[in-house]
């Protein structure tokens, strides 16, 4: 008898645009739009409810790989001069102290030291997109780090060492941005700049898993690349990378873009 195994938990990349934006005006007032309906959208494509998320983020660099240990996370609004509401936001999602710590024993089992932090809260990376893909708060959230670093094979293998994780449905979620370029948010000549790295992006992540992790350990090649995501800047880049090698021989694709400040900006999910 052959016995049919659940599906596995995908793995995803998600943009969690600037700063607090979904939850408040911006000119254009439709800015934002449609990614904000892209995150509501993400649960209903799951194959289940997660038992508990994984996420990464841009916003936490560590010399070695940290994660949150606390039961009840606060939250960090490491964002600067947006309106005094957005300051009191609120995601209280539950933290969880055992899978903490097998992300810590999964990782300095693959090589990576991995050091638990029992005090740090969830950063915006983290609470802004899960207001909207999971608003009722109820799904417990433990964060990863990046690694300072930005190492592209550490962060792969990263995500490799947590891949078991999806059978026992986790969500592990890369939370930045495809193009990060401060300067370039805006200014209509990074339009086709942004374009041609996406087109680049998306091929890397569609491709078999083999050509897809070596085309992302060596991104910085790819074209534009370093005018999309400077240098020393590519931490909102990184957790894609975490999410691909958690996807193991699951293929990825493009479920979102969109034309935000004059840039392309999109999602990916692998699995």
């Amino acid at each position: 008898m052959t016995i049919q195994r659940p599906t596995p938990m995908p793995t995803l990349f998600v943009p969690h645009g600037a700063g607090p934006c979904f939850f408040m005006e911006w000119s254009p007032a439709d800015a934002w739009t449609a990614m904000a309906d892209f995150l509501r959208g993400i649960a209903a494509t799951l194959p289940r409810t997660p038992e508990a998320i994984v996420l990464i983020s841009g916003h936490w660099l560590a010399p070695e790989f940290q994660v949150t240990g606390a039961r009840q996370p606060d939250l960090i609004y490491d964002y600067y001069g947006f309106p005094a509401h957005t300051y009191a936001l609120r995601y209280p999602a539950p933290g969880e102290p055992a899978l903490a710590a097998r992300l810590a024993s999964l990782l300095s089992d693959a090589a990576l030291p991995c050091a638990i932090d029992h005090e740090r809260g969830f950063d915006h990376g983290v609470f802004i997109p899960l207001k909207l893909m999971f608003p009722q708060a109820q799904i417990p959230v433990v964060q990863l780090s990046l690694r300072q670093d930005l190492s592209p094979a550490a962060h792969l293998a990263a995500g490799r060492a947590l891949a078991a994780l999806r059978e026992q449905d986790v969500l592990i979620v890369g939370s930045g941005m495809s193009f990060h370029n401060m300067r370039g948010y805006g200014d209509p000549h990074f339009g086709p700049i942004s374009e041609r790295f996406d087109a680049w992006l998306t091929e890397t992540v569609e491709a078999p898993a083999d050509e897809r992790d070596a085309r992302l350990r060596d991104w910085q090649q790819a074209p534009e690349a370093r005018l999309c995501h400077p240098p020393r800047a590519e931490e909102h880049l990184i957790p894609l990378l975490v999410a691909a090698g958690a996807a193991g021989e699951s293929r990825g694709r493009r479920v979102f873009s969109d034309r935000v400040m004059e840039t392309v900006l999109s999602a990916y999910r692998f699995g």
